[in-house]
């Protein structure tokens, strides 16, 4: 089951990132403001990544010192998400 995340970044050029999983893995990714071109294709490569490979890849990633970047934000996106798939229940099917 796809399920749909909206995360607001802190410290960064863009200020929303809303993303999708199908369970653990990374349907989609699309950024608000930010570096247009490189935030699409972080998104590309991503599609149909595992989301815990992608945080390894991303966390920790720094922009001109500012202690983040939009990468280090998406793994943080990411760690939320699946915390919170981990707590919701699955529907049963009928």
């Amino acid at each position: 089951m796809i399920r749909t995340y909206t995360y607001f970044p802190e410290g960064t050029c863009s200020k929303r990132i809303d993303l999708a999983l199908d369970g653990a893995v990374i349907r989609s990714v699309v950024f608000t403001g930010g570096c247009h071109g490189n935030l699409q294709g972080i998104s590309a490569l991503l599609r149909g990544m595992r989301a815990d490979e992608a945080i390894a890849r991303l966390e920790g990633i720094d922009c001109c010192g500012r202690g983040t970047s939009c990468p280090d934000q998406l793994a943080r996106a990411l760690r939320q998400a699946l915390a919170e798939e981990q707590r919701v229940p699955e529907q049963p099917i009928s």
